[in-house]
């Protein structure tokens, strides 16, 4: 099947030339906007599209087109907006906007394909329109990804975040009943931490929710860790996926036993962040 371009589907260039500007979004080291989108999409779509530190990047009469990173390479629409007022503020929203009628049907549901290479976070669209690919269509507005399967969960600490606080229910239906052996990556140094879920602390579910509630989830090598660098760290550099998992009748001597081994063959205990 070919590739279908967002330019194909939308026509912004051919509609308003070269006065289509895109602006990406991303965690910043506090703030991961698909998080704050959850819970305030019309916040998200004016602060952190049109917010100016010392770059100016609209003029008034741009088209101003808000992407939010979903996970690596793929992209979430959220707005269209045509610039109506600037106000020269800097470390503060600059802009004024209002949304294009014609493509308000798209926000929240157009998940694209792109390859940020570069460090800009403001482009003109027209110089980059042929790296957007539409990856998706959702049928409703975007509210989080879909459970892959638990062999393939890759999850960072916001992602991870935003599920459980959405309470998404493919999600909370493939965790809150299964045992597992996990891996935690800082994806900094390259340290691990191998754990386990099961029925005496909650399943894995309850066990990931506490990792996002305060960073360590009670252990001791993770606790000196958030101690020494924050809990932003966490926040920035921590990912989350599944070893082995396990049906709710299997015993917890196994997954312990399984949980064992695992920190024996990545060495965790050695190089990372195990100590026990």
């Amino acid at each position: 099947m070919s590739e279908i371009l967002l330019e194909n589907f939308l026509q912004l260039c051919k509609k308003y030339h070269n006065r289509v500007k895109v602006r990406f979004n991303q965690y910043n080291g506090y703030d991961d906007p698909m998080e704050l989108y959850k819970s305030n999409p019309i916040e998200v779509n004016n602060t952190w599209l049109f917010w100016r530190t010392k770059t100016r990047n609209f003029n008034v009469g741009d088209i101003a087109v808000c992407f939010l990173k979903i996970a690596q390479n793929r992209w979430l629409l959220t707005t269209i907006k045509k610039v109506v007022n600037e106000f020269d503020i800097n470390n503060g929203v600059n802009y004024e906007g209002v949304e294009l009628e014609e493509y308000k049907p798209y926000f929240g549901r157009i998940i694209v394909t792109y390859h940020k290479d570069h460090q800009a976070q403001c482009c003109y669209y027209e110089n980059i329109q042929e790296k957007f690919v539409i990856n998706q269509i959702l049928p409703d507005v975007f509210d989080g990804e879909d459970f892959p399967g638990y062999d393939n969960v890759k999850l960072s600490y916001w992602q991870l975040h935003t599920i459980i606080n959405a309470h998404k229910k493919d999600w909370v239906a493939a965790l809150q009943n299964q045992k597992a052996v996990y891996l935690i990556t800082d994806t900094n140094n390259g340290k691990l931490y191998v754990g386990s879920a099961t029925s005496d602390n909650g399943m894995l579910l309850s066990r990931w929710n506490n990792y996002i509630s305060n960073g360590h989830g009670g252990n001791k090598g993770l606790i000196e860790l958030i101690e020494k660098e924050g809990f932003e760290y966490v926040k920035k550099h921590f990912q989350y996926s599944i070893l082995e998992n396990y049906n709710a009748k299997i015993d917890d001597k196994i997954v312990l036993s399984r949980e064992s081994h695992w920190k024996e063959v990545l060495h965790s205990r050695e190089f990372g962040y195990n100590q026990n």
